[in-house]
């Protein structure tokens, strides 16, 4: 895309849309071997899969930064991960798929009505469903790894499930690579370069993702107090933390779940009720340093 064209794009849509630089390679040698047809049929399917994630995203209100267009799919990223509900997030996840259904139902639709021909409209649909597929597969960023992170956080708090969202994505990007390369000792022989290209990619994608779990959950911490705020206003069920005295201030927040307001019971060692500590006073020591690292009986008590 040109600059004018993209200009014209970000004036209009508000997004920035953004090419990997294999994907200008991948469109030259698809030219070259005969293949462009296929790929720009395939960049469409990316490229509405992708408009749906944004059009979910800005009907909540979400902040869209970019579409990223990568070799093998697209990426919408956006700014309110961690601080929406999880229901948004959700639904946000799967707008994407579901693109895909519908442009699948309405290609069944065109070849019975003869009015595309059934060798396209056959390949349309098998692409639309393996995009389709391959996005739900559990592993960060793609949309599966996404609902992933959403199921786990209803029973898990929200840095632990992060962390095991991240090390779960890493984990099969890895098993994704390792089964390309045993192919290599299969009768056929060979490696699958377009699933090494993947796992590759997604297991970099995921390293990072891991290493960043601390800033995903201060970012998490953050909205907390814009999230307060809302729930106060409308009204909210809290869900109540039983911790020891003896539980660290940074130990206390690593319990807290997402779309759940906390009151902190702080109890002593005979079971006794020290403190009931609404959790804007927990933040408020979690973001001073010089209390993050004490107890909650010597801050509270």
């Amino acid at each position: 895309m040109n600059k004018g064209r993209r200009r014209v794009w970000n004036e209009w849509f508000g997004i920035r849309l953004r090419f990997h630089p294999l994907f200008s390679i991948m469109l030259l040698l698809s030219a070259v071997t005969g293949y462009l047809p296929e790929m720009a049929t395939l960049f469409g399917i990316v490229f509405i899969h992708e408009l749906g994630h944004v059009a979910a995203a800005r009907g909540f209100g979400w902040r869209v930064r970019e579409v990223q267009l990568l070799p093998f799919g697209g990426v919408a990223v956006v700014e309110e991960t961690g601080g929406a509900p999880a229901w948004e997030e959700l639904a946000v996840a799967l707008a994407g798929p579901l693109q895909n259904l519908w442009m699948m139902a309405l290609a069944y639709g065109l070849i019975a009505l003869q009015i595309v021909p059934p060798e396209w409209g056959g390949y349309f649909i098998r692409a639309n469903l393996l995009i389709a597929l391959f996005n739900l597969l559990p592993v960060l960023p793609l949309d599966g790894g996404r609902v992933m992170q959403v199921l786990l956080g209803l029973w898990l708090p929200y840095q632990r499930t992060i962390q095991v969202a991240a090390a779960v994505s890493l984990v099969l990007s890895g098993l994704l690579i390792a089964a390309s390369l045993v192919h290599l000792f299969s009768e056929r022989g060979g490696v699958q370069l377009n699933w090494l290209l993947i796992g590759s990619f997604l297991f970099y994608s995921n390293w990072y993702e891991f290493k960043g779990v601390p800033y995903r959950f201060m970012r998490f911490l953050v909205h907390r107090g814009t999230r307060y705020e809302q729930q106060q206003a409308r009204g909210s069920l809290a869900g109540p933390l039983v911790v020891s005295g003896t539980r660290r201030i940074s130990e206390v927040v690593g319990l807290f779940m997402r779309d759940r307001y906390h009151l902190v019971y702080v109890m002593d060692g005979k079971g006794r009720i020290l403190q009931v500590v609404p959790e804007q006073r927990v933040l408020e020591c979690y973001f001073d340093e010089a209390r993050r690292a004490r107890t909650v009986a010597e801050v509270f008590a």
